[in-house]
């Protein structure tokens, strides 16, 4: 016998099942996962409480149920009352000949490709990694020879020549920073995970960061209480967060600035890992902030190094972030308007099989 509340439940997108007013029936856990609220909840609301009304949604159930037929509308613009728009492919269709029951089912377009953008990134932190170790030997030897020779060179020119010996050492010592930050991207051992409390992690970035180089910012935090620890390296998952929550306050300007945090758990994110395994993400943290935006030609490589739109940077922290991340068995994605940049980290729940005797 076919158990169709499985089926229902495994549908990796939001379904809805709407009666002839409008209100919700019915929704499957990804329906749950979209709209923030249970289906207990939601059979109390209709169309327009949740997608507004005159909304594709709103008009596209009202031209199904007009033709008593099904409708599929390709790459609109779906949102939520609360947030904004992503493009969805939207079908609805009448449930039953003698029926004015939907089903609604809305396609995010946008998942597949920013899950293939994710593990892109793994395998270019990967390749950074075993690059940056090479990189990083192959320079500081002789390095550490021309800055010898530029402090010999000093002691015996005269007072033009010494500074540019000055010079030459100065450099010499920014390029070892830099040497010493791709090291650190190239650092390959692998991460020891214990259970974490990542509400913990988090409130220690945030302390850091309003104590510092956030001070400007207006922080706003939303954790989900009842998650469960994360499996990871708590030092390395605080460089993690520092590092986003820097960027994010570099990001915004003046009084307005802001920032939030946010946890929740999203049952429906699984990733396949080497072999026949599948790993499962649940656990969403979320940073975003209200800045200018990364701009639409480097959202797409935002974390490969050398990549960066500030005058001044690196490019290497979030490569080094989502080297971090791809550690710890987890996937980090990006989006981006004007006014609103969210990064998204996705990590694996914490089992005691995890712990190497």
């Amino acid at each position: 016998m076919v158990d169709y509340e499985s089926i229902w439940n495994i549908l990796p997108f939001p379904a809805f099942v709407i009666d002839d007013r409008d209100y919700f029936i019915d929704a499957n856990g990804a329906g749950e996962q979209l709209v923030q609220t249970s289906r207990k909840q939601m059979r109390k609301r209709c169309i327009s409480d949740i997608f507004g009304t005159g909304s594709v949604i709103a008009d596209t159930a009202n031209t199904a149920r007009h033709n008593h037929g099904s409708l599929m509308q390709y790459n609109v613009d779906v949102a939520l009352l609360d947030q904004p728009s992503q493009s969805c492919n939207v079908h609805v269709g009448v449930m039953g000949r003698d029926s004015n029951t939907l089903l609604l089912i809305i396609q995010p377009t946008g998942v597949a490709q920013k899950m293939s953008r994710s593990l892109t990134h793994m395998a270019a932190a990967r390749s950074v990694a075993a690059m940056a170790a090479m990189l990083a030997h192959e320079i500081r030897n002789p390095l550490a020879g021309i800055s010898g020779a530029a402090q010999l060179l000093g002691m015996t020119v005269g007072e033009e020549d010494r500074e540019l010996t000055e010079m030459i050492t100065s450099e010499t010592r920014r390029i070892g920073e830099l040497v010493d930050r791709v090291e650190h991207v190239g650092d390959q051992r692998e991460v020891t995970r214990k259970p974490v409390n990542i509400h913990d992690v988090l409130d220690r970035a945030h302390r850091a960061a309003k104590a510092g180089f956030a001070a400007h910012v207006t922080f706003s935090v939303e954790y989900d209480p009842s998650l469960p620890d994360v499996a990871g390296d708590s030092d390395q998952l605080l460089q993690v967060f520092q590092n986003l929550l820097k960027n994010a306050a570099e990001s915004v300007s003046g009084a307005k600035g802001a920032i939030k945090i946010r946890t929740s758990y999203n049952s429906g994110v699984k990733l396949a890992m080497a072999g026949t395994h599948t790993e499962n993400l649940p656990l969403q943290i979320e940073i975003i902030d209200n800045g200018a935006g990364i701009p639409d030609s480097l959202i797409a490589d935002i974390f490969d190094p050398f990549v960066t739109s500030k005058a001044n940077g690196s490019g290497l922290g979030l490569p080094l972030v989502s080297k971090i991340i791809a550690a710890h068995g987890g996937l980090i994605e990006c989006a981006s308007t004007p006014a609103r940049t969210e990064f998204c980290v996705r990590l694996p729940v914490w089992r005691p099989e995890m712990e190497k005797p």
